[in-house]
Protein backbone atom coordinates (compact mmCIF):
# COMPACT_ATOMS: atom_id res chain seq x y z
CA UNK A 1 0.00 0.00 0.00
CA UNK A 2 1.28 3.44 -0.90
CA UNK A 3 1.39 6.13 1.75
CA UNK A 4 -1.77 8.19 1.34
CA UNK A 5 -1.29 11.72 0.04
CA UNK A 6 -3.79 14.50 -0.33
CA UNK A 7 -2.17 16.76 -2.92
CA UNK A 8 -4.63 15.91 -5.71
CA UNK A 9 -7.59 16.09 -3.32
CA UNK A 10 -6.50 19.53 -2.08
CA UNK A 11 -6.22 20.78 -5.65
CA UNK A 12 -9.77 19.59 -6.39
CA UNK A 13 -10.99 21.14 -3.13
CA UNK A 14 -9.33 24.45 -4.00
CA UNK A 15 -11.23 24.59 -7.29
CA UNK A 16 -14.50 23.00 -6.17
CA UNK A 17 -16.11 26.06 -4.56
CA UNK A 18 -17.99 23.76 -2.22
CA UNK A 19 -19.95 21.86 -4.83
CA UNK A 20 -17.80 18.90 -5.89
CA UNK A 21 -17.07 17.04 -2.68
CA UNK A 22 -17.44 13.62 -4.30
CA UNK A 23 -14.49 14.29 -6.61
CA UNK A 24 -12.49 15.57 -3.62
CA UNK A 25 -13.12 12.31 -1.76
CA UNK A 26 -12.37 10.17 -4.82
CA UNK A 27 -9.00 11.92 -5.19
CA UNK A 28 -8.19 11.45 -1.50
CA UNK A 29 -9.10 7.74 -1.61
CA UNK A 30 -7.08 6.77 -4.67
CA UNK A 31 -3.60 6.50 -3.06
CA UNK A 32 -4.83 4.32 -0.14
CA UNK A 33 -6.21 2.51 -2.28
CA UNK A 34 -9.90 2.87 -1.37
CA UNK A 35 -12.95 3.31 -3.53
CA UNK A 36 -16.67 4.04 -3.56
CA UNK A 37 -16.59 6.66 -0.77
CA UNK A 38 -19.93 7.75 0.69
CA UNK A 39 -20.23 10.42 3.37
CA UNK A 40 -23.23 10.39 5.71
CA UNK A 41 -24.02 13.43 7.86
CA UNK A 42 -26.01 13.15 11.07
CA UNK A 43 -29.31 15.01 10.99
CA UNK A 44 -30.04 17.69 13.58
CA UNK A 45 -31.76 15.24 15.92
CA UNK A 46 -28.87 12.75 15.76
CA UNK A 47 -31.15 9.89 14.75
CA UNK A 48 -30.57 9.52 10.98
CA UNK A 49 -27.44 9.60 8.80
CA UNK A 50 -28.13 11.29 5.46
CA UNK A 51 -25.78 10.78 2.49
CA UNK A 52 -24.12 13.73 0.83
CA UNK A 53 -24.36 11.94 -2.51
CA UNK A 54 -27.71 11.69 -4.28
CA UNK A 55 -29.38 8.35 -4.98
CA UNK A 56 -27.86 6.76 -1.87
CA UNK A 57 -30.14 5.51 0.90
CA UNK A 58 -30.09 7.07 4.34
CA UNK A 59 -29.10 5.02 7.39
CA UNK A 60 -30.69 5.01 10.82
CA UNK A 61 -28.23 5.62 13.64
CA UNK A 62 -29.80 2.77 15.59
CA UNK A 63 -29.14 -0.66 14.10
CA UNK A 64 -26.85 0.12 11.16
CA UNK A 65 -23.12 -0.33 10.50
CA UNK A 66 -22.81 3.40 9.83
CA UNK A 67 -24.70 4.14 13.02
CA UNK A 68 -22.39 1.95 15.05
CA UNK A 69 -19.32 3.82 13.77
CA UNK A 70 -21.06 7.12 14.53
CA UNK A 71 -22.08 6.26 18.09
CA UNK A 72 -18.91 4.46 19.16
CA UNK A 73 -16.35 6.52 17.28
CA UNK A 74 -14.62 3.31 16.14
CA UNK A 75 -14.18 1.73 12.68
CA UNK A 76 -16.74 -0.90 11.68
CA UNK A 77 -15.99 -3.46 8.95
CA UNK A 78 -17.86 -6.01 6.84
CA UNK A 79 -16.51 -8.35 4.13
CA UNK A 80 -18.17 -7.81 0.77
CA UNK A 81 -17.37 -9.45 -2.60
CA UNK A 82 -13.74 -10.19 -1.81
CA UNK A 83 -13.07 -6.76 -0.31
CA UNK A 84 -13.96 -4.98 2.94
CA UNK A 85 -16.44 -2.17 3.46
CA UNK A 86 -15.30 0.15 6.27
CA UNK A 87 -17.26 2.81 8.14
CA UNK A 88 -15.36 5.43 10.16
CA UNK A 89 -16.42 8.63 11.93
CA UNK A 90 -16.28 11.90 10.02
CA UNK A 91 -14.81 14.52 12.33
CA UNK A 92 -14.52 18.28 12.08
CA UNK A 93 -11.54 19.12 14.27
CA UNK A 94 -12.51 16.82 17.17
CA UNK A 95 -16.27 17.04 16.63
CA UNK A 96 -17.99 13.95 15.22
CA UNK A 97 -20.43 15.02 12.51
CA UNK A 98 -21.08 11.90 10.44
CA UNK A 99 -19.63 8.75 8.90
CA UNK A 100 -17.47 7.90 5.89
CA UNK A 101 -17.93 4.52 4.18
CA UNK A 102 -15.26 3.23 1.77
CA UNK A 103 -14.16 -0.11 0.34
CA UNK A 104 -10.57 -1.34 0.79
CA UNK A 105 -8.77 -4.55 -0.23
CA UNK A 106 -8.56 -5.82 3.34
CA UNK A 107 -8.98 -4.58 6.89
CA UNK A 108 -5.40 -4.67 8.11
CA UNK A 109 -4.32 -2.08 10.72
CA UNK A 110 -2.53 0.04 8.12
CA UNK A 111 -5.65 0.31 5.97
CA UNK A 112 -7.89 1.12 8.93
CA UNK A 113 -5.52 3.87 10.03
CA UNK A 114 -5.57 5.39 6.55
CA UNK A 115 -9.37 5.21 6.38
CA UNK A 116 -9.67 6.91 9.77
CA UNK A 117 -7.50 9.73 8.42
CA UNK A 118 -9.80 9.91 5.40
CA UNK A 119 -12.66 10.50 7.86
CA UNK A 120 -10.74 13.43 9.33
CA UNK A 121 -10.01 14.79 5.85
CA UNK A 122 -13.66 14.42 4.86
CA UNK A 123 -14.72 16.44 7.90
CA UNK A 124 -12.31 19.25 7.05
CA UNK A 125 -13.41 19.27 3.40
CA UNK A 126 -17.09 19.41 4.36
CA UNK A 127 -16.44 22.22 6.86
CA UNK A 128 -14.63 24.19 4.17
CA UNK A 129 -17.46 23.60 1.70
CA UNK A 130 -20.08 24.66 4.25
CA UNK A 131 -18.49 28.11 4.39
CA UNK A 132 -19.57 28.80 0.81
CA UNK A 133 -22.31 26.26 0.09
CA UNK A 134 -25.61 25.20 1.66
CA UNK A 135 -25.32 21.67 0.25
CA UNK A 136 -24.04 19.99 3.46
CA UNK A 137 -26.73 21.78 5.51
CA UNK A 138 -29.52 20.84 3.11
CA UNK A 139 -28.41 17.21 2.84
CA UNK A 140 -28.46 16.68 6.62
CA UNK A 141 -31.66 18.61 7.29
CA UNK A 142 -33.90 15.62 6.72
CA UNK A 143 -37.19 17.44 7.06
CA UNK A 144 -38.57 20.97 7.12
CA UNK A 145 -37.18 23.21 9.84
CA UNK A 146 -38.94 26.20 11.36
CA UNK A 147 -37.42 29.67 10.92
CA UNK A 148 -36.66 30.07 14.67
CA UNK A 149 -34.95 26.67 14.72
CA UNK A 150 -32.86 27.50 11.67
CA UNK A 151 -31.74 30.76 13.29
CA UNK A 152 -31.01 28.98 16.55
CA UNK A 153 -28.86 26.28 14.95
CA UNK A 154 -26.78 28.99 13.29
CA UNK A 155 -25.89 30.24 16.79
CA UNK A 156 -24.46 26.93 17.95
CA UNK A 157 -20.90 25.63 18.01
CA UNK A 158 -20.24 21.99 17.00
CA UNK A 159 -22.37 19.62 19.08
CA UNK A 160 -19.32 17.90 20.55
CA UNK A 161 -15.59 18.25 20.79
CA UNK A 162 -12.63 17.00 22.77
CA UNK A 163 -9.30 18.53 23.75
CA UNK A 164 -6.53 17.46 26.14
CA UNK A 165 -8.19 17.25 29.54
CA UNK A 166 -11.82 17.83 28.53
CA UNK A 167 -14.79 16.44 26.63
CA UNK A 168 -17.93 18.44 25.85
CA UNK A 169 -21.20 17.58 24.13
CA UNK A 170 -24.55 19.33 23.71
CA UNK A 171 -27.93 18.54 22.19
CA UNK A 172 -31.21 20.39 21.60
CA UNK A 173 -34.73 19.07 21.11
CA UNK A 174 -37.14 19.48 19.36
CA UNK A 175 -34.32 19.79 16.85
CA UNK A 176 -36.47 21.09 13.98
CA UNK A 177 -38.61 23.54 15.96
CA UNK A 178 -36.46 24.94 18.77
CA UNK A 179 -36.61 28.59 19.81
CA UNK A 180 -35.04 30.10 22.88
CA UNK A 181 -32.51 27.50 24.03
CA UNK A 182 -28.83 27.63 23.16
CA UNK A 183 -25.41 26.66 24.43
CA UNK A 184 -21.92 27.80 23.57
CA UNK A 185 -18.33 26.97 24.44
CA UNK A 186 -14.76 27.83 23.54
CA UNK A 187 -11.57 25.85 24.13
CA UNK A 188 -8.70 28.09 25.24
CA UNK A 189 -5.03 27.54 26.04
CA UNK A 190 -5.67 26.68 29.70
CA UNK A 191 -9.40 26.55 30.18
CA UNK A 192 -12.79 25.74 28.70
CA UNK A 193 -15.50 28.40 28.73
CA UNK A 194 -19.11 27.26 28.40
CA UNK A 195 -22.64 28.57 28.79
CA UNK A 196 -26.25 27.46 28.51
CA UNK A 197 -29.05 29.97 27.82
CA UNK A 198 -32.85 29.66 27.97
CA UNK A 199 -34.68 32.71 26.65
CA UNK A 200 -38.23 33.43 27.78
CA UNK A 201 -41.16 32.78 25.49
CA UNK A 202 -41.41 30.96 22.19
CA UNK A 203 -40.94 31.61 18.49
CA UNK A 204 -38.93 34.36 16.81
CA UNK A 205 -39.02 36.72 19.81
CA UNK A 206 -37.39 34.09 22.00
CA UNK A 207 -34.78 33.29 19.35
CA UNK A 208 -33.84 36.96 19.01
CA UNK A 209 -33.57 37.38 22.78
CA UNK A 210 -31.34 34.32 23.10
CA UNK A 211 -29.27 35.45 20.12
CA UNK A 212 -28.54 38.72 21.90
CA UNK A 213 -27.59 36.85 25.08
CA UNK A 214 -25.22 34.55 23.19
CA UNK A 215 -23.70 37.50 21.35
CA UNK A 216 -23.07 39.34 24.62
CA UNK A 217 -21.60 36.17 26.12
CA UNK A 218 -19.17 35.69 23.24
CA UNK A 219 -18.16 39.35 23.19
CA UNK A 220 -17.33 39.36 26.90
CA UNK A 221 -15.63 35.96 26.76
CA UNK A 222 -13.42 36.98 23.84
CA UNK A 223 -12.34 40.11 25.70
CA UNK A 224 -10.93 37.89 28.46
CA UNK A 225 -13.58 38.77 31.05
CA UNK A 226 -13.90 36.83 34.30
CA UNK A 227 -16.97 34.66 34.87
CA UNK A 228 -18.85 37.25 36.93
CA UNK A 229 -18.07 39.99 34.39
CA UNK A 230 -19.43 37.78 31.59
CA UNK A 231 -22.60 37.31 33.65
CA UNK A 232 -22.92 41.10 34.08
CA UNK A 233 -22.35 41.69 30.36
CA UNK A 234 -25.22 39.38 29.37
CA UNK A 235 -27.51 40.92 31.99
CA UNK A 236 -26.67 44.47 30.86
CA UNK A 237 -27.15 43.68 27.15
CA UNK A 238 -30.67 42.32 27.69
CA UNK A 239 -31.66 45.09 30.12
CA UNK A 240 -30.35 47.89 27.89
CA UNK A 241 -32.01 46.60 24.72
CA UNK A 242 -35.39 45.42 25.97
CA UNK A 243 -36.04 47.85 28.85
CA UNK A 244 -38.88 45.68 30.10
CA UNK A 245 -39.31 42.37 31.90
CA UNK A 246 -37.75 40.26 29.13
CA UNK A 247 -35.22 37.80 30.52
CA UNK A 248 -33.23 34.63 29.97
CA UNK A 249 -32.04 32.11 32.50
CA UNK A 250 -28.64 30.56 32.12
CA UNK A 251 -25.28 29.51 33.50
CA UNK A 252 -21.81 30.66 32.50
CA UNK A 253 -18.85 28.54 33.53
CA UNK A 254 -15.10 28.09 33.21
CA UNK A 255 -13.11 24.88 33.73
CA UNK A 256 -9.32 24.96 34.16
CA UNK A 257 -7.59 22.16 32.23
CA UNK A 258 -4.57 21.84 34.49
CA UNK A 259 -6.27 21.80 37.90
CA UNK A 260 -9.90 20.78 37.41
CA UNK A 261 -11.03 24.01 39.06
CA UNK A 262 -14.59 24.87 38.05
CA UNK A 263 -16.17 28.31 38.40
CA UNK A 264 -19.72 29.18 37.44
CA UNK A 265 -22.44 31.76 37.83
CA UNK A 266 -26.15 31.01 37.54
CA UNK A 267 -28.93 33.39 36.52
CA UNK A 268 -32.15 31.78 37.76
CA UNK A 269 -31.28 28.47 36.08
CA UNK A 270 -31.63 24.86 37.27
CA UNK A 271 -28.41 23.80 39.06
CA UNK A 272 -26.03 21.49 37.18
CA UNK A 273 -25.58 17.88 38.26
CA UNK A 274 -22.11 16.68 39.33
CA UNK A 275 -21.39 13.15 38.15
CA UNK A 276 -18.53 11.34 39.91
CA UNK A 277 -17.72 7.65 39.71
CA UNK A 278 -20.81 7.11 37.52
CA UNK A 279 -23.07 8.53 40.25
CA UNK A 280 -24.69 11.94 40.62
CA UNK A 281 -23.18 13.10 43.90
CA UNK A 282 -24.42 16.69 44.07
CA UNK A 283 -26.30 19.57 42.52
CA UNK A 284 -24.01 22.56 42.04
CA UNK A 285 -26.16 25.08 43.83
CA UNK A 286 -25.43 28.72 44.57
CA UNK A 287 -27.31 31.64 46.10
CA UNK A 288 -30.44 32.55 44.09
CA UNK A 289 -29.86 35.22 41.43
CA UNK A 290 -32.38 36.86 39.11
CA UNK A 291 -32.33 35.83 35.43
CA UNK A 292 -30.28 37.76 32.88
CA UNK A 293 -31.94 41.08 32.01
CA UNK A 294 -33.51 41.71 35.43
CA UNK A 295 -30.53 43.28 37.19
CA UNK A 296 -29.48 40.47 39.50
CA UNK A 297 -26.22 40.49 41.44
CA UNK A 298 -24.16 37.51 40.22
CA UNK A 299 -22.64 35.05 42.68
CA UNK A 300 -19.56 32.95 41.95
CA UNK A 301 -19.73 29.22 42.60
CA UNK A 302 -16.66 27.02 42.55
CA UNK A 303 -15.69 23.36 42.90
CA UNK A 304 -12.58 21.24 42.48
CA UNK A 305 -13.28 18.38 40.10
CA UNK A 306 -11.64 14.98 40.22
CA UNK A 307 -10.41 13.25 37.04
CA UNK A 308 -13.34 11.93 34.97
CA UNK A 309 -15.91 14.05 36.83
CA UNK A 310 -18.67 15.36 34.57
CA UNK A 311 -21.10 18.26 34.84
CA UNK A 312 -24.56 18.02 33.26
CA UNK A 313 -26.33 21.31 32.53
CA UNK A 314 -29.93 21.31 31.33
CA UNK A 315 -32.89 23.61 30.69
CA UNK A 316 -36.25 23.29 32.41
CA UNK A 317 -37.74 21.82 29.24
CA UNK A 318 -35.99 18.57 30.20
CA UNK A 319 -37.36 18.14 33.73
CA UNK A 320 -40.77 19.66 32.93
CA UNK A 321 -41.57 17.32 30.03
CA UNK A 322 -44.84 15.51 30.82
CA UNK A 323 -45.93 11.99 30.02
CA UNK A 324 -49.44 11.14 28.75
CA UNK A 325 -50.60 10.86 32.38
CA UNK A 326 -49.15 14.25 33.31
CA UNK A 327 -46.13 12.77 35.08
CA UNK A 328 -43.14 15.12 35.01
CA UNK A 329 -39.84 13.81 33.70
CA UNK A 330 -38.21 15.38 36.73
CA UNK A 331 -34.72 15.60 38.17
CA UNK A 332 -34.94 12.15 39.77
CA UNK A 333 -35.58 10.44 36.41
CA UNK A 334 -32.86 12.53 34.75
CA UNK A 335 -30.42 11.51 37.51
CA UNK A 336 -31.26 7.85 37.16
CA UNK A 337 -30.82 7.93 33.38
CA UNK A 338 -27.52 9.81 33.38
CA UNK A 339 -26.13 7.34 35.94
CA UNK A 340 -27.18 4.37 33.82
CA UNK A 341 -25.70 5.88 30.68
CA UNK A 342 -22.47 6.72 32.49
CA UNK A 343 -22.18 3.07 33.52
CA UNK A 344 -22.42 2.01 29.85
CA UNK A 345 -19.16 3.80 29.04
CA UNK A 346 -20.54 5.57 25.96
CA UNK A 347 -18.98 8.82 24.64
CA UNK A 348 -20.65 12.01 25.93
CA UNK A 349 -22.43 12.69 22.63
CA UNK A 350 -23.97 9.22 22.62
CA UNK A 351 -24.96 9.60 26.26
CA UNK A 352 -26.90 12.76 25.41
CA UNK A 353 -28.49 11.20 22.34
CA UNK A 354 -29.85 8.40 24.51
CA UNK A 355 -31.06 10.84 27.16
CA UNK A 356 -32.97 12.82 24.54
CA UNK A 357 -34.50 9.63 23.17
CA UNK A 358 -35.70 8.74 26.67
CA UNK A 359 -37.17 12.24 26.98
CA UNK A 360 -39.07 11.85 23.70
CA UNK A 361 -40.31 8.43 24.76
CA UNK A 362 -41.63 9.99 27.97
CA UNK A 363 -43.58 12.66 26.05
CA UNK A 364 -44.41 10.85 22.78
CA UNK A 365 -46.79 13.52 21.50
CA UNK A 366 -43.87 15.96 21.26
CA UNK A 367 -42.16 18.43 23.56
CA UNK A 368 -44.01 21.63 24.45
CA UNK A 369 -40.84 23.43 25.45
CA UNK A 370 -37.24 23.37 24.26
CA UNK A 371 -35.05 20.83 26.03
CA UNK A 372 -31.29 21.31 26.00
CA UNK A 373 -28.49 19.28 27.57
CA UNK A 374 -24.80 20.17 27.88
CA UNK A 375 -22.28 17.68 29.30
CA UNK A 376 -18.78 18.81 30.31
CA UNK A 377 -16.22 16.24 31.49
CA UNK A 378 -12.77 16.82 32.95
CA UNK A 379 -10.64 13.80 32.08
CA UNK A 380 -7.64 14.93 34.15
CA UNK A 381 -4.54 17.01 33.73
CA UNK A 382 -3.37 16.97 30.10
CA UNK A 383 0.05 15.46 29.52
Amino acid sequence: MRESGYSDALRVLRDAAGGDLQHVLDAACEPVPAWNPVVYLADFSGSVLFPLAVRVAEEDVAGSMAGRAFTTGQPVTAERDGAVRVWVPVTEQASRTGVLAVTVPHAGPEFLEQVELLGVFAGLAIAAAARVSDIPYIRRQGREMSLPAGMQWDLLPPLNTRAPGILIAGLLEPAYDIAGDAFDYAVGDRDLDFAIIDGMGHGISSTLLTGLAVGAYRHARRSGAAVLDIHRAIDRALADYYRDDSFATGIVGRLMFTTGRLEWSSAGHPPPLLLRGRKVVAELTSDPVLPFGLGGTPQLGSADLEPDDAILLYTDGVTEARGPDGDLFGVHRLTDLIERQAASGQPPEETLRRLVQALLDHQPEGLRDDATLLLVQWTGRPS
